[in-house]
């Protein structure tokens, strides 16, 4: 077993030169003598205060890598001190330690700015695990850049919506706090959550996304779990789910409003508890897994219907993060065609081409109801047909794309049609419906899913119930 108390090698710090210091802020001598013996063994330098007064003194004078502090204080609320630190020392993340139970107090902290928290009584691992993440924390940017390292994160734009994104990833980047990224279907929820992923603490490992709406209801236990052996029938061997996979790194659940009802139950206890029990065990693991989620739907309205819990939310909804519609973003728009359109040249093997000043001016006039990824599709498409070096608007072929994606799949009333039963005449819409759905997303189900309004679960009922699959 690897030893807990080894001093943190400058390795894993960023290479810092000299020993990280810690700042305690508790009026408590035992939790001071816990927390100073703990950290003192990892070889940091810890300083104490026992309250607001004293830290923010002491925050004058030192310069600090880390703070923690309680939550009750005797001259005021450890979320004052928050507040503080955000306001003044914004590259110092800060954590708060909580009463058991009192999780109102940790999202409130989270809100604030705390970097992370901790439950009283203490867990040494988890104390460790989060003073190893805060100290790999990258160092904040003087100003947050345009275009992200990866030029795959298409997080491009100078227009006020993107601007306001790219320092809110910022912002959440140096925290794990759970996110809820909001936004219509093609419009960067997947890479919003990379670009957290990858500039925060967490960034060397795994990011694992999850699409909830793909996974059948009867599987879903043991694929975010795992199993052990002999678990169910064809559990040959022991397997670990999404969150093992995600252990230390990051748990994107993408249309998390398709979870069931069950799933959810268990989902709530995983991130309350920070421990999970595989199928078929009767022990539980610890995991670490920051989770950051996201759906087009309105999950108010989900809860409303009692098709998400409430209690749920409230742990997903510690901070949201709205993704803009391409619409909100014209003064991006060519931008962002241009980026995209060199990638798909370099991926093709094609010789670089370019937009006409025309088809850019069309393509900003354009409403993309599908956002970034119709767009995506669009030049993708184009660049499958037309073979010239600059492609002028006629090549976009844009008409194709004017109506509603809804109202180019629901199939007319045919004369042919009279004297059907009802239910026969409502299958047949039915069936065209999914059918022109599937053949414009090139056979890709969860696309389809999405065009139609429908989950991927319903979509996989229809398909079965018409008898789609057949043939």
């Amino acid at each position: 077993m690897p030893n807990q108390n080894k001093p943190i090698a400058n390795s894993d710090l960023g290479n810092k030169s000299s020993s990280p210091k810690i700042l305690i802020v508790d009026d408590e001598s035992d939790i001071l003598e816990l927390l100073e013996l703990t950290l003192s063994r990892m070889g940091l330098e810890v300083e104490r205060a026992i309250n607001i007064y004293d830290a923010k003194h002491m925050l004058e004078l030192h310069h600090f890598d880390l703070c923690l502090t309680d939550m009750r204080l005797p001259d005021g609320e450890g979320l004052e001190l928050v507040k503080h630190i955000v306001k003044f020392s914004v590259d110092l993340p800060v954590a708060v330690i909580t009463a058991h139970g009192t999780t109102e107090n940790a999202v409130a902290a989270l809100k604030a700015g705390a970097f992370d928290y901790l439950a009283k009584p203490v867990s040494l691992q988890q104390l460790r695990s989060l003073v190893k993440s805060a100290l790999n924390l990258p160092p904040l940017k003087n100003k947050v850049s345009s275009v992200f390292e990866d030029e795959g994160d298409m997080l491009l734009g100078e227009s006020p919506p993107m601007l306001q994104l790219r320092s809110m990833v910022e912002k959440l980047s140096r925290s794990q706090a759970p996110v809820y990224i909001n936004g219509e279907s093609g419009s960067g929820k997947e890479l919003a959550a990379r670009s957290i992923h990858k500039n925060s603490a967490r960034h060397g490992k795994p990011f694992i996304p999850v699409n909830c709406g793909a996974i059948p209801e009867n599987l879903m236990e043991s694929e975010f779990f795992g199993y052990k052996k002999g678990a169910f029938t064809g559990a040959d061997t022991e397997r670990g789910g999404f969150f093992q996979a995600a252990d230390g790194g990051t748990l994107f659940l993408d249309e998390v409003a398709d979870l069931p009802l069950t799933m959810q139950v268990k989902l709530l206890r995983a991130i309350q508890e920070k421990r999970i029990r595989k199928l078929g065990s009767t022990e539980e693991e610890s995991v670490d897994v920051r989770i950051i989620c996201a759906t087009h739907q309105k999950l108010t309205e989900c809860i409303e219907n009692g098709e998400f819990r409430q209690d749920l939310y409230y742990r997903l909804n510690v901070i949201e993060l709205k993704m803009p519609a391409l619409r909100e973003m014209k003064g991006d728009i060519s931008l962002i065609a241009n980026a995209i359109l060199v990638q798909l040249c370099e991926a093709s093997g094609r010789t670089k081409c370019t937009l006409s000043k025309r088809a850019l001016e069309a393509l900003i006039e354009y409403d993309f109801p599908g956002n970034v990824r119709e767009l995506e599709n669009i030049l993708e498409r184009t660049l499958a047909l037309c073979s010239d070096a600059e492609i002028g608007e006629n090549g976009l072929q844009l008409e194709s794309f004017e109506s509603s994606p809804r109202d180019t799949l629901v199939a007319q009333p045919e004369t042919s049609n009279i004297g059907l039963p009802l239910q026969d005449y409502l299958d047949r819409l039915e069936k065209e419906s999914i059918v022109g759905a599937l053949e414009k997303t090139k056979y890709n189900r969860t696309a389809a899913a999405k065009l139609l309004g429908i989950t991927v679960r319903s979509m996989r009922y229809r398909i079965e119930r018409l008898g789609l699959n057949d043939g």
